[in-house]
Order: C-alpha cells, then sequence, then structure tokens
C-alpha cells in the first residue's frame, strides 16, 4: 500500500501534507478546443540505441544473493528484469498502442500540458478528468480506456500528465497549482462549464483541491485514497478507527517511507544517479510499485511486466525523473506553516481496495463530503492497472449516481 502525504512531528520529514445536483446537458460538452495542438509520441530510435547500451553495460551491485528483498530491489529480480527489458520488451510496440488514442498538447498559462483525450460512444458522455500520481504516469489508466467510452454509460476521457511528468513541461508544481492548471485545462482549453474528477496517490490531493477550490467547475470526485493531513489530529478529537489508522501510517512511513523522505528533502541528489541509470530508475521504481504485495505479485500489482517497464520508458524518454521527484520538495515547503484544504461540498466516492491504507470512513470525511465508500475485495495501490473491470465498474456506479 502506498501512502504518500501526511504530517509527522519531526521537522526533518514535515509533509505536504455536501452533495449538489448536476445534469450534464449538450451545453456542458466542449464544442471547440483552444491552444491544443495533436500530439504523437515518436521517441528518436538513438534514444532507444542508448538505453539499450546503458541497459547492456549495467555495473551491478555486490549485495548478497540471499538478502532477497530485505534490503530493498532483489538484485537477482533486477537482473531478470533487464534482460526482459533488452531481449524482449518492445518499446515501439507499446508506443503504437499509446499513440492509438488521440493525444494533444495544450497550452495552459504558459506551461505544456500533454493530454490523452478519448471521446465517449454514449449519447451524452460525462466529461472525467483522470489524474495520475507517482511513480506512474498517464499510462495508470490504459486498460480502463475501453470500459469507460464504448458503453451508453460512457466519458469524455481527459488523461494529462502532471506538469513535470511524461510528456508534459518538466516543471515541478505543488499540487494545488496542479489542481488551477488542470482546472483551466478542462473549462478553458477544452471548453466544458462541468467536469468530474478521479485520482489516486498524487492524483488523490490534486483531485482533492480541484474539488477544495473550484467546486463550480468540479461536479463529482472519486478517489482510492484521501491523503494523510490529519493524522497528526488530538487524539481526543479522533475516533478509535483514526486512531489505530494514524499509528498504522507512522509505523509505515518508517519502514516503507525512505521515498519520501528523501524526495521531500534531497530529491536533486538522488535524481543524478535515476536519470543516468535505467537500471537504478527501474530499481527505485519497482522497490515500492508493489508495495503491500508479495515480492512474487509486484508486477501483477502494476498491471504486467510489460506495463511497468512501459512506465519507466515514459519517464526515462522524457528524462523527467528529476521533476517529478522535486514536486515532493516544492509542495512540502509549500506545506510549512499552511493548513489543509478546506473540506470540499462537492460530492465524493471512495473505493478502497485492500492493499491501499485501511482509512476508516470517518477520517475521510475530515475532507471530502463522501456520499460513497465501498471496500473492494481485491487489488492494490495501482488498481486501474491491477484490477481494470472492477475499477472502471466503481467509476461508472459513482458518477452515474449523481443526478
Amino acid at each position: 500500500m502506498k501512502l504518500k502525504r501526511f504530517k509527522t512531528a519531526l521537522p526533518i520529514i514535515a509533509l505536504i501534507a455536501a452533495s449538489s445536483s448536476t445534469t450534464f446537458s449538450q451545453t456542458s460538452k466542449n464544442t471547440s478546443m483552444k491552444n491544443v495542438t495533436p500530439f504523437k509520441i515518436d521517441v528518436k530510435q538513438s534514444v532507444l540505441d542508448d538505453l539499450h547500451n546503458r541497459l547492456k553495460n549495467t555495473r551491478w551491485t555486490n549485495a548478497p544473493a540471499e538478502t532477497g528483498w530485505n534490503f530493498g530491489t532483489s538484485e537477482t529480480y533486477m537482473k531478470t528484469l533487464v534482460d526482459y527489458w533488452l531481449n524482449t520488451y518492445d518499446w515501439r510496440k507499446h508506443e503504437a498502442a499509446i499513440n492509438s488514442y488521440p493525444q494533444y498538447i495544450a497550452d495552459v498559462n504558459g506551461t505544456k500540458i500533454h493530454f490523452q483525450y478519448i471521446k465517449g460512444k454514449g449519447s451524452n458522455p460525462k466529461p472525467l478528468l483522470l489524474v495520475h500520481g507517482w511513480p506512474d504516469s498517464f499510462y495508470r489508466f490504459h486498460k480502463i480506456i475501453p470500459a469507460l467510452t464504448e458503453g451508453e454509460q460512457s466519458f469524455d476521457l481527459i488523461i494529462p500528465s502532471i506538469p513535470g511528468f511524461g510528456f508534459s513541461d518538466p516543471t515541478e508544481m505543488t499540487t494545488v497549482q496542479v489542481a488551477d492548471l488542470l482546472a483551466k485545462l478542462m473549462t478553458e482549453n477544452l471548453g466544458y462549464s462541468k467536469f468530474y474528477a478521479a485520482g489516486g496517490d498524487l492524483g488523490s490531493p490534486i483531485t482533492k483541491a480541484l474539488a477544495a477550490n473550484h467546486s463550480d467547475k468540479v461536479a463529482g470526485i472519486h478517489l482510492t485514497d484521501v491523503g494523510y493531513d490529519y493524522v497528526q489530529n488530538d487524539p481526543s478529537t479522533m475516533t478509535e478507527a483514526e486512531q489505530q489508522f494514524a499509528q498504522f501510517v507512522q509505523q509505515w512511513w518508517f519502514t516503507e517511507g525512505t521515498y519520501g523522505m528523501i524526495q521531500m528533502t534531497k530529491p536533486q541528489s538522488l535524481a543524478f544517479g535515476l536519470n543516468d541509470s535505467p537500471a537504478g530508475l527501474a530499481a527505485w521504481f519497482v522497490s515500492f510499485a508493489g508495495t503491500g504485495a508479495p515480492t512474487d505479485q509486484i508486477e501483477s500489482s502494476y498491471g504486467g511486466r510489460d506495463a511497468m517497464l512501459t512506465n519507466i520508458m515514459i519517464y526515462w524518454v522524457t528524462q523527467t525523473i528529476a521533476s517529478s521527484v522535486r514536486m515532493y520538495k516544492v509542495d512540502a515547503m509549500a506545506s510549512y506553516g499552511a493548513p489543509p484544504l478546506k473540506k470540499s461540498t462537492v460530492p465524493a466516492g471512495i473505493s478502497l481496495f485492500p492493499r491501499e491504507a485501511q482509512f476508516p470512513k470517518e477520517y475521510a470525511e475530515r475532507s471530502v463530503n463522501v456520499v460513497y465508500y465501498e471496500k473492494m475485495k481485491s487489488g492494490g495501490h495501482f488498481a486501474a492497472l491491477e484490477e481494470p473491470e472492477v475499477f472502471s465498474s466503481e467509476l461508472i456506479k459513482f458518477f452515474y449516481s449523481l443526478k
């Protein structure tokens, strides 16, 4: 389970830390796009050749084989993964699959934002913004596109790369700044008067910021986690379930939270190595991709080996690992002394997967207007990749229940 954002009493790791009725008529659909140009991914062959050479010449560590995963990513596993990456994985195949869906670059207040834009085939599709996190990308949602666009209960899907990630500008921003840009993307660039939004991981605080600061534009939000801003509340104000959850979060942070402490304090020091070594980049990602899953299920928790490598490739070919990890730093800096976001009145749905942090409903209700809260039977942090049918069904059920 991936825990991203909670406040702790230790200064060195201080973190960032009502229902409405909306009908989408034809007037809420976009009629034209502004400051938007078509885009296709076309990675230069020289970049792929360089990647091949770097993988082939990986300088392996001297970790003893018997350590397994106890000291971090297993070297035995990494050698198998790199061999597959070198000799079997086909980037061009996955590049073509991504390009089979329409993509664009929008200029939003001078920031270039890459996004996929797939229109729903129903009679009145609802505009839905899907927001990814770290260490993933817009590719997080590729498996659910057909289910959400083909049927009568369909959506116009807008799937952006967060600024600082993938094919968007390599500019790190706070979650609130990202939310402001995405609100403008949806309304000013794409012409929707109202829209829905869903997110997980870093996408959760971005989606919460959209609901809190742009409630006149956001008609409903869906989350798979709700952040961890309130785990340091006065215990006397918390239910027993919340107190147990707070204790779990603190324990998890000190056993699995290394990535967050580094990325919120010394992200650039880390970025030099990750941007230079594809094996190093993959080892860093793999170390957290399967958190909460047995080591033999790490790849399946990420949607399979090819899906995992395609996500890593998006960071590698765009060289956005540095700006992506710097987002943690700028968010942490912005959080010092700042109060949490105000509670949103926008209707919120929550689908809680079993390998995600199991926060109680009352904890979620501190920051969002929970009108739907459901615990799933299987799946983890990357539910859209691991359980695409279940996840897409949850989105359809929740958003089409809002009248």
